[in-house]
């Protein structure tokens, strides 16, 4: 099945690592072009390309503040990834308890045996 074009569907947009930093530095706030630039020592044009397909996707919104452009995360178009991501948060989960547990069995066998060099 061929994929969708990345600027029609949030998961291919957010499958850019770059983009992925975008939302990451906008999660904390509404931030002007320059200060993306500057967060991700990424050239001015390369930041306006990946705001571009955030925008298109609907992941980002910008507001003209004068000659400024200011971005900000629609934190409602990340529902679909929320929605899939948490289909799998309880497998995760389990899983992680399980190597707990199997770390903690490793651990004490461990110290179990320091006692016995002693």
């Amino acid at each position: 099945m061929a994929r969708a074009a990345t600027t029609t569907d949030a998961f291919n947009a957010v499958a850019a690592p770059r983009r992925r930093q975008i939302l990451a530095v906008l999660a904390c706030g509404e931030q002007p072009v320059n200060a993306l630039v500057t967060a991700l020592g990424l050239a001015q044009p390369h930041v306006s390309k990946h705001l571009r397909v955030l925008r298109a996707v609907g992941l980002v919104e910008v507001r003209e503040e004068g000659r400024r452009r200011i971005y900000r995360l629609n934190g409602r178009s990340l529902r679909p990834i929320h929605d899939w991501v948490t289909r799998y948060a309880k497998s995760w989960n389990e899983r992680f308890a399980a190597l707990d547990e199997v770390l903690e069995d490793l651990k004490g066998k461990e110290q179990g045996d320091g006692d016995h060099d002693q």
